[in-house]
């Protein structure tokens, strides 16, 4: 499967790999499967919505870990890489994208 290329006229591409991109595609409420656009004015609510599955992601590891540690198993393994690490680089870009006024895309 092929990745997705978020690109602005303000900032270099981000790459993220299809599984990944297709999840912060669908937590922002975009579809992953067609071409599309995230407006200036759209990235704070991209944002806080990434921020938001980040957090619930967290929590849920944490949880999972904790409750291994009481019933004296070992922890679970996540991805070595999280969610968090690797939204970094597109909040970077919405940020940048947002304050300059220019729209990201995809799958053009």
């Amino acid at each position: 499967m092929n990745p997705y290329r978020f690109k602005s006229r303000d900032t270099g591409d981000v790459v993220m790999l299809h599984h990944t991109g297709k999840r912060v595609l669908q937590i922002i409420g975009k579809d992953p499967d067609a071409p599309g656009i995230i407006l200036p004015e759209q990235m704070p609510a991209a944002v806080a919505a990434l921020q938001a599955a980040i957090g619930q992601e967290e929590a849920e590891q944490k949880r999972l870990k904790e409750e291994a540690q009481a019933k004296g198993e070992p922890p679970p393994e996540f991805e070595v890489v999280s969610l968090r690490m690797r939204c970094a680089p597109l909040f970077e870009m919405m940020d940048r994208c947002q304050k300059a006024g220019v729209e990201i895309v995809w799958g053009v």
